[in-house]
């Protein structure tokens, strides 16, 4: 069971760092755009977005099981 888990934790982890690697990779200097603009964006407006898609994520794994 728990290598089964880690199995699984380890290829989501491959798989977000192949999904955020594509803008970067196809995309560069829209990317460093955006993150200029994310740099300006304020601290309690990050944290919304980070649990907006946190929630969103619990919701695709649930509906997923």
């Amino acid at each position: 069971m728990t290598n089964d888990l880690l199995y699984e934790l380890f290829l989501a982890l491959c798989l977000m760092l192949v999904i955020e690697g594509v803008l970067p990779f196809v995309y560069p200097a829209r990317w460093r755009k955006l993150v200029e603009q994310l740099s300006e964006i304020d601290d309690a407006a990050i944290r919304i977005i980070g649990l907006v898609s946190m929630l969103a994520g619990v919701a695709g794994i649930y509906l997923a099981r």
